[in-house]
């Protein structure tokens, strides 16, 4: 594919109020038009649309209706007479994905991980990202981007965690909604995903996850509503998990309920694929059957038409799934005929890297260890820093360009063929070597323990790389592997000196936390990320993320120390309760007064804020105000965060609002915090009921440290369902 420049200027500029300007006028011409076209379309025109396939040819399943489909996530023939497009979908949300590199040459963007975006807290940020992914969606001949995954991480060794923006519905909500805008503004739908409580990858497709619906409706699906207001997707996409008994894509009280009756919701609900096991789904909700020959018989074709010809589901049912369908496709714009297009790759590049550096989080600086200053001599150790930097796996990893280096894991099940580790070609070595000039910068595997450690003590400087692979279709210890913890102690033991980036998924433990200088989590940082990773190390750029996830100590912390169903065979039943409810994260470690390894919100910074002038004003969008100060020597960013503490007489942990912040030295700005009236207010029958009392507010620097009081007195309200 031709790639040159496309004018990122337009596109790196574009906000929220610039994205709705590319939207159609009015969603009600959109509806419109939906109707017009499907009151012209024949019935089997219409069933068409409730079902897909994913085009590759899998063994046993058959052949592929047309030759020239090109291997992606699914395919939906369109009505070209009425003209309507194929529905050309793709993988992910961490740019576009090519499936076991099927579709040959073909490379994207790869951005980095959904953590490391949600620990940006910028919703600037993920709309760019969101654009970068849609643009490339589209410049490739697709116009369904199945991204937007916004499940909680109520357990810090669930697989996908990565692809997900972290344990707190509202920063989650809003930076998923911020990133389907950016996605959609480039003519692209873009799903949510997973609906709901996919929150462990153990089991996924037998495991029924049990919650009361109050704590659901004030947790996970707070974070799935705050990001349709926000973001508007074209689509939801159910999970493969039972939600209270009921398959989540055969969930009336989820889908027709909750999504399409409380929410209003207009798109239509696609199946995650392989998670349809019967017909009723339709009656329950669900509108399109995707990936269809994964499924025991394709239920939306011949099955739905008896269902309809014997009275049992109305043709009205049909006809209003299909113009669902239509009508995302013209609120978006993303009926434009699919062809292939040029990319702008540099700038793109640049937007992976900014995002990558914005997201790093600066745990632990004991004296100053970092920025690195006067060193001679760095030794770079493990992690296969000399060849990349490590990505997440499974359906959401993206093929960048260059010499990317994998290695295969394999493993039980369908994803073990997706089992692989994939290092983006950006090395750490080689960018710090190049930061660093003047120092003399080697690299060591730390494969032998005694050479790596001789090697280390011979530097000024030692800093071990340590990785962390998980993946979609499995859930992960907080243990490093490999015996990468007994590396830490041993080089650090060596070089009192030493310094250790994380390259994870996923919250680990840290044995070796006091015998460190400085830990640095990079997550997976894209294909930027080697160069972004020396940024923050050298100082080039000041880091400025903050954890969007508790890092516990260990599994004693956790609501549940063992995954259910960990170990047993897929297919097996099991049950996930949570009794901690909407207590998910750090409002767990409040509720029981445990202090977590790193909490909610940390990060630190070269340089030092100071807030003063906290204001809390009621109305019917409540909002703070606090003056920010950058009291150090170097510019940065601080992230204000404002949690509801008390209200009444019953204490509590809530971020109720956020805000990002960049100062230079000396500079102070007085900055506004919308608070979310919903995360104030309690899930009743009627809906969302927000109480006449006083509430409290703190603004500081994470979920578990102190800062600014104020308060206010708000009256009563109702605020809908």
């Amino acid at each position: 594919m031709k790639r040159i420049g496309l004018g990122w200027l337009v596109l790196g500029l574009m906000s929220g109020t610039a994205m709705a300007q590319t939207a159609p006028k009015s969603i009600d011409a959109a509806d419109a038009r939906a109707r017009a076209a499907e009151a012209k379309m024949t019935d089997d025109e219409r069933f068409q649309l409730l079902h897909g396939i994913m085009p590759i040819a899998f063994p046993g399943t058959p052949p592929l209706p047309r030759a020239d489909l090109k291997p992606t996530a699914g395919w939906i023939p369109g009505v070209p007479r009425l003209g309507i497009p194929d529905l050309y979908e793709t993988d992910a949300s961490l740019g576009v994905a090519n499936p076991l590199q099927l579709r040959k040459g073909d490379y994207s963007t790869a951005l980095p991980s959904g953590l490391a975006l949600a620990a940006t807290w910028s919703p600037e940020l993920a709309f760019k990202g969101g654009a970068v992914a849609g643009n490339e969606t589209r410049q490739k001949g697709f116009n369904i981007l199945l991204a937007g995954g916004v499940n909680l991480a109520r357990d810090p060794r669930n697989g996908r965690n990565f692809e997900y923006l972290g344990e707190d519905p509202l920063l989650a909500g809003r930076l998923a909604g911020a990133s389907i805008r950016g996605i959609q503004s480039q003519k692209v739908v873009s799903t949510i995903k997973h609906f709901a409580l996919n929150d462990q990858e153990t089991l996924r497709n037998s495991i029924d996850a049990r919650i009361d619906e109050k704590p659901f409706r004030e947790s996970d699906l707070l974070a799935f509503q705050l990001a349709i207001e926000d973001g508007k997707p074209g689509s939801v996409m159910c999970a493969y998990n039972r939600v209270n008994g009921d398959y989540a894509c055969g969930n009336d009280f989820l889908l027709n309920q909750v999504l399409k009756r409380d929410w209003g919701f207009p798109g239509w609900v696609m199946s995650d694929w392989g998670a349809v096991h019967d017909v009723s789904y339709f009656a329950k909700g669900l509108d399109q059957q995707s990936g269809a020959q994964l499924d025991k018989q394709i239920f939306f074709d011949k099955p739905l038409r008896a269902e309809v010809a014997a009275g049992r589901v109305p043709m009205e049912r049909v006809r209003d799934s299909v113009r669902r369908i239509l009508r995302s496709l013209y609120a978006v714009g993303a009926d434009a005929p699919l062809a292939e297009g040029a990319i702008d790759e540099a700038a793109h590049a640049a937007a992976a890297r900014a995002v990558a550096a914005a997201g790093i989080v600066l745990l632990k600086n004991d004296g100053d260890a970092l920025p690195l200053a006067g060193a001679k001599s760095v030794a770079v150790i493990g992690g296969h820093a000399d060849l990349g930097v490590l990505s997440g796996g499974g359906s959401s990893q993206v093929t960048p360009k260059g010499q990317v280096t994998v290695l295969p894991l394999g493993g039980r099940g369908m994803m073990g063929a997706w089992a692989r580790q994939l290092y983006m070609p950006s090395s750490p070595l080689r960018a710090l070597a190049a930061a660093m000039p003047g120092a003399k910068v080697e690299y060591d595997s730390g494969y032998d323990l005694a050479a790596a450690t001789a090697f280390a003590k011979q530097s000024d400087v030692a800093i071990v790389f340590a990785t962390a692979w998980s993946s979609e279709g499995n859930d992960f210890s907080m243990t490093l592997p490999e015996g990468q913890d007994a590396l830490i102690a041993a080089v650090a033991a060596a070089n009192p000196n030493t310094i250790v980036v994380l390259e994870t998924g996923n919250p680990v433990k840290m044995p070796w936390l006091d015998k460190v200088k400085a830990v640095v989590e990079a997550w997976y940082p894209g294909q930027e990320g080697g160069a972004a990773i020396a940024d923050v190390l050298t100082g080039k750029v000041n880091p400025s993320g903050r954890l969007p996830i508790s890092f516990p100590s260990d599994e004693t912390q956790l609501p549940r120390a063992e995954i259910p169903g960990w170990g047993q065979p897929e297919g097996s039943q099991a049950t996930a309760t949570y009794p901690e409810g909407a207590e998910v994260g750090y409002r767990w470690y409040a509720a029981k007064g445990t202090r977590p390894l790193f909490p909610f919100g940390h990060g630190l910074s070269y340089t030092r804020f100071e807030q003063s002038a906290l204001q809390i004003r009621g109305g019917a969008q409540p909002e703070a105000t606090v003056t920010v100060r950058n009291v150090g020597k170097v510019a940065g960013a601080e992230v204000v965060q404002l949690y509801l503490t008390r209200r009444g007489a019953i204490d509590t942990r809530r971020l109720a609002g956020f805000a990002r912040v960049e100062l230079s030295p000396g500079e102070s700005r007085s900055v506004v915090v919308k608070i979310e009236p919903k995360v104030l207010a309690d899930w009743t029958p009627r809906g969302w009921h927000l109480a006449a009392a006083t509430y409290s507010f703190t603004s500081a620097t994470s979920a578990g440290g102190a800062g600014l009081d104020a308060t206010i007195r708000l009256p009563e309200r109702q605020l809908g369902r």
